[in-house]
């Protein structure tokens, strides 16, 4: 049945359509204030919107897939280095030093103070020996008989104290050498305990002489022969010794011989 448009209830009918569309566009616009609003405090309050904010993640895409790109076809410059290719490049690390093996390189500065004998007029010596753990002061009664040819010259005695320095440098030498072919530091006799064994196959210690040669320039003679530097070499009651090209002769002798 159609209802016609003239009449009270169609003109009713019609109104309340009217308002209820109205009422529609009004809520609509309503709503599209209110994000227009939120859009502009979000501007003014981040400084961008979201038309912004899209753009800024498109291009953060876009350099990332440049990256990748670069990354794969070759690698980036700015990729840092691995540290065993940058160890390679550098210059070479020192090799690790055992700690299980004995080390007897020289200690630098502390070793040379402490082995420095100053005199009184400023002057300083460094010595070039040091005692070795098995020095002793020697039993026997030893001692030197200088000769010059058939003169016996001197009569030194070598058992009051464990070592004795030879050699030209009158602030450190205990026996001092005259000729100019020896060393300032020329040779050390050492009294030193070993261990020996007796007739009857048993071991004890015993306190026996040694003479060793520090560097020389012209060597230490026994017995008319040269002996190594650097290496104790045993003394025996009736030995001659002689220091570089000097004709002296030093022989060893004690108490019993």
């Amino acid at each position: 049945m159609t209802v016609p448009e003239n009449t009270p209830k169609a003109r009713g009918a019609t109104a309340h359509l009217r308002k209820k569309i109205g009422g529609t566009n009004t809520t609509d616009a309503g709503t599209a204030l209110s994000r227009d609003r939120e859009r502009d405090s979000e501007t003014r309050q981040y400084g961008y919107g979201e038309r912004e904010r899209e753009r800024e993640r498109g291009r953060d895409r876009g350099r990332y897939d440049r990256d990748m790109d670069r990354e794969r076809r070759g690698g980036s410059s700015r990729r840092s280095k691995s540290p065993r290719s940058r160890q390679r490049s550098g210059s070479k690390s020192p090799p690790p030093v055992d700690k299980a093996k004995p080390n007897f390189g020289a200690s630098g500065l502390l070793a040379a103070a402490t082995n420095t004998v100053k005199a009184a007029d400023g002057s300083s010596t460094v010595l070039k020996y040091n005692e070795p753990p098995e020095a002793r002061k020697p039993t026997l009664g030893w001692r030197l008989y200088v000769f010059k040819g058939k003169e016996q010259v001197e009569l030194l005695h070598i058992h009051r104290q464990s070592a004795y320095l030879i050699g030209r440098d009158r602030l450190v030498a205990d026996i001092v050498l005259e000729h100019p072919s020896c060393s300032k530091q020329h040779a050390a006799i050492q009294h030193r305990s070993v261990q020996e064994r007796d007739e009857f196959g048993g071991v004890k210690a015993v306190i026996k002489p040694f003479i060793i040669d520090l560097e020389s320039t012209n060597g230490t003679h026994v017995n008319g022969e040269q002996i190594p530097t650097s290496r104790f070499y045993e003394l025996k009651a009736g030995d001659v010794i002689k220091f570089g090209l000097s004709v002296r002769e030093y022989v060893l002798l004690h108490d019993d011989a």
